[in-house]
């Protein structure tokens, strides 16, 4: 399936000059969104993992049904203030700002194997976040899965030592 017909193209959002590239188009496809997920998971036939995690909200949207793919747990990354328990944080740079994500003390044991999963690879400041919140809890980052990376915006260089499976590239 090429997979890029069903992503929509929105032209300056949400700045002049940016052509936002819209997933939900997928999403709302039910045979085109299982097919992504599918993707994902035979790209990652193989490998060992313990966890998925993903962060806020997106990484949700992808994490929990490849999670449920692989027969696997999720872990959700949230920004700051919306998990109850202990939580560790990170600052990180968006493509439009700077934010702060934060992940429970208590979710991932030290050794398990996670791959971190989102939507988009951008410029690589929300991965890189979460990523450093799964080494603080000293678990292993055995690699990253998007559906869409946006190569010119080098966010992969951001995340070099760690795999990056990405099923679309602009």
């Amino acid at each position: 399936m090429d997979f890029k017909d069903k992503i929509r193209v929105i032209e300056d959002f949400p700045q002049p000059g940016v052509q936002f590239k819209d997933i939900t188009t997928l999403l709302k496809d039910g045979k085109a969104f299982k097919a992504a997920i599918d993707e994902l998971a035979n790209r990652l036939e193989g490998k060992e993992i313990d966890l998925i995690v993903g962060p806020e909200a997106r990484g949700f949207v992808v994490g929990t049904p490849l999670a449920y793919a692989l027969g696997i747990g999720f872990v959700p990354v949230r920004k700051t203030g919306k998990l109850p328990g202990k939580v560790v944080e990170a600052d990180y740079s968006l493509e439009y700002g700077k934010d702060k994500l934060a992940i429970h003390t208590d979710a991932i044991e030290p050794g398990q194997k996670v791959l971190i999963v989102d939507d988009l690879l951008a410029t690589g400041g929300t991965i890189n976040a979460t990523l450093n919140l799964v080494r603080q809890l000293q678990a292993e980052v055995v690699g990253t899965a998007f559906v869409m990376e946006l190569t010119y915006l080098k966010g992969r260089e951001k995340i070099q030592d760690v795999d990056v499976i990405s099923l679309l590239q602009y």
